[in-house]
């Protein structure tokens, strides 16, 4: 009799295949052991998420971050972002690292440093249950906030369907003050010491090391380059009137052509708003060395006055110790109730409010907008843009700053492109640049170095889905931060608006970026002026060779005056 065979063994379980459906009944798979409820009592039934394409509505501060976008050895918003996805079990180990393989899409890049009130991304995700967004935080900074996510069609991607983006920059008042924050040669580079430091008397934080500072160092503006009298010069002697600690050094001219004292102060540059007492005592010295010296009444006044200022070595140490002195009650009066920092009186009018806006208008419509941003050329389809709007008609307080809140809105926007359209726009209304600049700033065959304002200011404020809405509305949620309001407004009192004030309190990042605001840093601001001028010439030099055709008889004898007029037009 034959041996009974052994019974088949049973097949081998095979793994469900990952669902891709939408459909709330599609097969589910677990999306991790822990997530399964892996070691759980077998006989109990495990949870089992099922995977959907959604959308997922967020905020967070882009302080300490490198930008939004991905960037292998760089911490970024969605490098965190998507570790905390598969932390919560919204991502399978297997597709760990690897967005495309669960769709994912962004629908705004910001840049290093800037934040978004209402970031939206979009990809296949384990969902369920309704437990997922307290999951999701749970595993994220508190600076990353998720408010929720909405089911979406199969198609639906952040990027592609995202009709409009609307960005925020608060930029403080005092940035459109021409006279604030004076430009870094015009402010006096203090102590001798080797280093310039910044010495305005209105930055957050005075006597701050500015790295890279712009200027010469070392060597201050002759009184030709800063257009400053003889008649001053004779007055700033061996020490400026306001008492500078260290080396006498006569104080460059600002922008406005006003002088700027050690401490920042802009002082007029006429004899009658000097300090006469600092003056008094100056004379004084100078006149009792003069008088030593064996000098007698008769030497003319003005005579005496230049011995004085030049002396010997005896009478300069006589005038430095009269000078600290001076230094000493000129201190104590700036630090004590006496004397307080004059604060400024400019402020957000009607009339800067509509030139401001009218500076603003400029960029809405479409145009090439090579000259805002980096690494794209003219000649790219990329460049060209379209703004819907442009405006700023409200002013907002943050920790005792004023901001007036620039508000723009568009299709889509290259890397740097609001923040040197705001950059630009500041260096107009500061009168560094002329508003016709704006004539050729998106001409394809002009090239303008343009200035970038700093991140702090700059968040995303909304990302809109009018048309993917509108085309769904019977079937899906709509793609909206409307039922997330109050949260996303928390969140940006809690953290973004805290963090722009703190950085203009603490670094003061626009106060220095004004500093570098001037024509020699951008001589491109200049361009007009330069191009009006070549143009003058070359018409110039046209109509001379038109007239020379035009001459005839004896007149032509003098052809080679002619030229050699010509030759030193063109020159």
């Amino acid at each position: 009799m034959a041996a009974a065979s052994p019974p088949p063994s049973p097949p081998h379980p095979k793994r469900p295949k990952m669902s891709s459906s939408s459909d709330p009944e599609a097969d589910g798979e677990p999306t991790s052991p822990s997530a399964a409820g892996a070691g759980a009592d077998p006989g109990q039934r495990r949870p089992r998420y099922k995977r959907r394409k959604v959308a997922i509505l967020l905020g967070y501060c882009g302080a300490g971050y490198q930008g939004m976008q991905k960037n292998p050895g760089a911490r970024t918003i969605e490098g965190d972002l998507e570790e905390a996805l598969y932390q919560a079990g919204a991502v399978p180990e297997a597709d760990r690292g690897a967005p495309r393989r669960f769709d994912w899409a962004r629908a705004a890049r910001t840049d290093k440093g800037v934040s978004a009130a209402a970031q939206v991304v979009s990809g296949r995700f384990y969902v369920d249950p309704p437990g997922f967004i307290d999951r999701l935080n749970a595993q994220l900074a508190p600076q990353i906030r998720a408010y929720g996510y909405v089911r979406v069609t199969n198609s639906f991607s952040a990027k592609k369907f995202c009709d409009r983006r609307r960005y925020l920059y608060l930029l403080p008042v005092f940035a459109l003050d021409p006279s604030a924050h004076p430009d870094r040669e015009a402010v006096m580079a203090s102590m001798g010491s080797g280093s310039e430091l910044t010495k305005c008397l209105e930055c957050s934080e005075r006597g701050r090391k500015v790295p890279g500072v712009m200027g010469r160092e070392g060597k201050l503006p002759s009184s030709t380059e800063n257009g400053v009298g003889a008649a001053v010069e004779g007055t700033l002697s061996c020490h400026d009137e306001s008492g500078s600690i260290g080396d006498a050094k006569r104080d460059p001219a600002s922008s406005d052509g006003s002088n700027v004292n050690a401490l920042g102060e802009v002082v007029s540059s006429s004899h009658e708003k000097l300090d006469l007492s600092v003056s008094g005592n100056e004379t004084e010295a100078g006149n009792a060395a003069v008088g030593s010296a064996g000098l007698g009444d008769g030497v003319p006044s003005a005579l005496v006055d230049a011995d004085a200022r030049i002396g010997s070595e005896d009478n300069k140490l006589e005038a430095a110790t009269t000078e600290e002195k001076v230094q000493v009650m000129s201190f104590e009066k700036c630090n004590g109730e006496d004397k307080q920092p004059a604060k400024s009186t400019f402020s957000y009018t009607d009339e800067v409010k509509e030139r401001f806006n009218r500076i603003l208008k400029y960029y809405v419509g479409t145009h090439n907008f090579h000259n805002f941003t980096t690494r794209t050329k003219a000649e790219d389809p990329a460049a060209k843009r379209f703004i819907i709007s442009f405006g700023a008609d409200r002013v907002v307080s943050l920790d005792g700053i004023d901001f007036v809140r620039c508000e723009v809105v568009g299709q889509s926007f290259m890397l740097h492109q609001i923040r040197k359209m705001i950059g630009l726009a500041v260096a107009v209304m500061r009168n560094c640049a002329p508003e016709s600049i704006y004539d050729v700033a998106f001409r394809k065959d002009v090239n303008l170095n343009v200035p970038t304002a700093p991140e702090v200011g700059l968040y995303l404020d909304e990302c809109m889905f009018t048309s993917y809405n509108k085309k769904w509305k019977d079937s899906h949620e709509a793609v909206s931060m409307e039922p997330y309001c109050e949260e996303a407004e928390e969140f940006k009192n809690k953290y973004i608006f805290t963090h722009i004030a703190a950085m203009e309190h603490k670094e003061g990042a626009v106060a220095l970026w004004l500093h570098s605001l001037n024509q020699r840093n951008y001589p491109d601001f200049c361009y007009m002026e330069t191009a009006g001028a070549k143009d003058k010439a070359g018409s110039e030099v046209e109509s001379i060779h038109a007239g020379t055709e035009a001459k005839v008889g004896p007149e032509v004898v003098s052809v080679e005056e002619v030229q050699m007029l010509s030759g030193n037009v063109s020159e």
